[in-house]
């Protein structure tokens, strides 16, 4: 009786870890980004935080979705995926309306054609076809950042539909998925490497990011996910790692001060 009792209780506890660390998995990426929305929305300033964030994670986890068509991968990975997307699109929002708002001379640039009030300012109209490259994910209106990424979601599936059963292609995305988010910390470092200093960038941000990029390694290992996935996350760690020790070496030996403004990418992830 006892015994049973016993294997209960421990069924029960091994449930509850297995969903805590779901949920964990699920939610614990988009942490960070909470502060930093809180932070713009009482600000009503967005130049701390690049959009090409976004633009990365959102390109991950798309591909990281259809990657499933092909292989089959634990579902708070899923989860994970359309949160983090969900996440970004809010961001790219906040900050579209904010930078509108607060750049009283805006320049509309759009993805596709302009509307009757873009005329009423006397802008240029834009279209799909005429796609300027130097505007790109710079745009006006938040409904332009989406029609992109379902151009870029349409796309994307209807290659992996038709390449679908070739084992070599569905690798290969799955390990452009991951490969892209791993390298999400690589502008931090290269951009306090140029600035030979870590000023502006957040130390709790970066700590944060080592945590749980460790923690998603580790269930990786744990789940025996997909390789592709546990040797990004190795990846992802060791450039958080890096960019810890230029915190440390940065501090302990001072570079000659940096006379111009630090980059917008010095915020990438930032909080």
């Amino acid at each position: 009786m006892e015994d049973e009792m016993f294997e209960q209780l421990m069924y029960v506890l091994n449930q509850l870890v297995t969903w805590i660390a779901a949920g964990a998995m699920v939610f614990g990426g988009v942490v960070p980004y909470i502060p930093q929305y809180r932070d713009i929305r009482r600000t009503q300033n967005a130049e701390g935080f690049s959009t090409y964030v976004c633009l990365v994670l959102l390109v991950a986890n798309i591909l990281r979705i259809l990657f499933r068509f092909g292989r089959y991968f634990e579902t708070p990975l899923l989860w994970q995926s359309i949160v983090m997307i969900a996440t970004m699109l809010i961001m790219l929002n906040l900050c579209t309306n904010v930078r509108v708002a607060t750049e009283l001379q805006t320049k509309r640039r759009s993805f596709t054609a302009t509307d009757s009030k873009d005329e009423e300012i006397k802008v240029p109209k834009k279209f799909f076809l005429d796609f300027d490259w130097s505007h790109f994910w710079s745009w006006s209106r938040f409904v332009d950042y989406l029609q992109c990424v379902v151009a870029f979601t349409l796309l994307a599936a209807y290659v992996t539909y038709l390449l679908l059963d070739s084992s070599v292609f569905v690798e290969s995305l799955g390990f452009l998925a991951v490969f892209t988010e791993a390298m999400l910390g690589t502008p931090q470092l290269y951009c306090n490497y140029q600035n030979k200093s870590t000023e502006g960038m957040s130390i709790k941000m970066v700590m944060m990011w080592t945590s749980g990029d460790t923690f998603k390694t580790g269930y990786f290992l744990l789940t025996e996910a997909p390789v592709q996935f546990w040797t990004c996350g190795l990846l992802q760690v060791g450039v958080d790692i890096a960019i810890l020790f230029q915190v440390y070496y940065y501090s302990r030996y001072p570079q000659k001060p940096v006379s111009h403004t630090v980059s917008h990418t010095t915020s990438t992830k930032a909080l």
